[in-house]
């Protein structure tokens, strides 16, 4: 159990540490032990594109873990953001409706499907993580007057309380459509229509996290859409900030009033406006449709991987939003991840490692990547994993972080 909510199916978790080595430096702060992990130290960025303090360009493939749906420094974003700077208006306004969040407001119902659209309420939060999940387990919890949340992690089914009385239902089932932390994992599109139904017919609210999946990253604006179901409460968080930190919550409005939201820092003015200009240039530009038709080709080439390399047992993902499962009889998967990572990064390329034993390879390309950025992408994963493989038996060097030689 988590934060009050209840995890059915098989559910791991990693233990994060909680403070500082006692023999670090005095003067080291622990933070920067995070340019150990990626030692690049990024001064610009545009797009696609990284460029570091030592003059070297690389592809990022990671994209503020999803956030910058439109790459880095966009020219929207910083028009937008640079227009709220240059008005006067407040920078940070909690509680209180302003033209920027009007606007915001406007263009997010603008994207979603009628049905919810027509009945919306929105709620902001502070732009953690945790805070927009606890605003959502907070209002379908007041309004059912039930306290258990379920969250699908491995197809609940039967849900719990069929056919049983109204008081041993839950308050909701918590839906993430693609599980991109733990390793890229599609929720099938009939296991979500199957859900939706159930839910309906026992007054339990299903509630979508779009965290990771929301703004047209899996060829959808939100990925809910691809089985066309109508969610009861939306949770919205990193690209729909634009760039910056912005949560929010979208549920029927016969779920409850708005109020007050959750987290100090929920009314900040340009978030607001870099996310407006980042859901407009979504919608008009038809990004989700790119990240559809250009998604589509990049699982093509990624599951040649598995065909050609042993040590890749799977490619999964959706739209601009894929995983690359690595794996070894000798329990050395992660290590093999981390070496794909390393030797990426010498080829100019970022990606990241997820998943709940961390031997998912991870790729998720901002929706402006060009077929010509994603095709040096592809090339560069497989010269690493080529790389990789090479030294995965014989020569553990890779696995040690040490290049191969050339």
């Amino acid at each position: 159990m988590h934060g009050g909510i209840v995890r059915e199916g098989v559910v791991r978790e990693s233990a994060v540490p909680g403070g500082a080595s006692r023999r670090q430096p005095a003067r080291e702060p622990a933070a920067r032990t995070y340019a150990r992990a990626l030692p690049v130290v990024p001064v610009r960025a545009r797009g696609l594109t990284i460029e570091g303090a030592d003059g070297r360009r690389y592809l990022d493939c990671v994209s503020g873990a999803g956030t910058l749906a439109l790459g880095h420094n966009h020219p929207v974003v910083l028009e937008a953001i640079r227009a709220v700077l240059d008005s006067g208006a407040p920078l940070h306004v909690m509680d209180l409706t302003t033209p920027v969040e009007d606007a915001f407001v406007t263009e997010l119902l603008r994207t979603l499907p009628p049905g919810l659209a027509a009945h919306a309420r929105v709620r902001f939060c502070g732009p953690t993580g945790t805070d927009p999940v606890a605003t959502a387990v907070s209002l379908v919890r007041a309004a059912t007057g039930r306290s258990r949340v379920i969250a699908v992690s491995d197809a609940p089914e039967p849900l719990p309380g069929d056919g049983g009385a109204e008081r041993d239902r839950p308050a909701a089932l918590l839906l993430e459509p693609v599980r991109s932390e733990a390793g890229v994992l599609p929720v099938a599109d009939a296991l979500v229509r199957r859900l939706r139904s159930r839910t309906a017919g026992q007054g339990v609210p299903l509630v979508v996290d779009e965290t990771e999946t929301g703004v047209g990253r899996t060829g959808a604006y939100w990925a809910f859409e691809h089985s066309g179901v109508t969610p009861d409460v939306l949770i919205l968080d990193k690209a729909v900030g634009g760039s910056l930190p912005l949560a929010a919550v979208v549920h029927r409005d016969d779920l409850g009033d708005p109020g007050g939201g959750a987290g100090a820092f929920r009314g900040n003015q340009l978030a607001l406006a870099a996310g407006a200009a980042t859901l407009a240039h979504v919608r008009e530009q038809r990004l989700a449709e790119h990240a559809a038709a250009l998604g589509d080709r990049m699982l093509t080439r990624l599951r040649a991987l598995a065909a050609e390399f042993a040590c890749v047992g799977d490619v999964r993902g959706r739209g601009l939003m894929a995983g690359v499962e690595l794996v070894s009889p000798d329990g050395t998967a992660a290590g093999l991840a981390a070496a794909v990572r390393r030797e990426c990064l010498h080829r100019g390329l970022i990606v990241d490692v997820t998943g709940a034993c961390a031997n998912v390879v991870r790729l998720l390309p901002p929706l402006i990547v060009t077929e010509e950025q994603m095709a040096a992408v592809l090339d560069r994963l497989f010269d690493a994993v080529r790389a990789v493989d090479r030294h995965r038996v014989g020569g553990p060097a890779a696995l040690r972080g040490e290049r191969a030689p050339r």
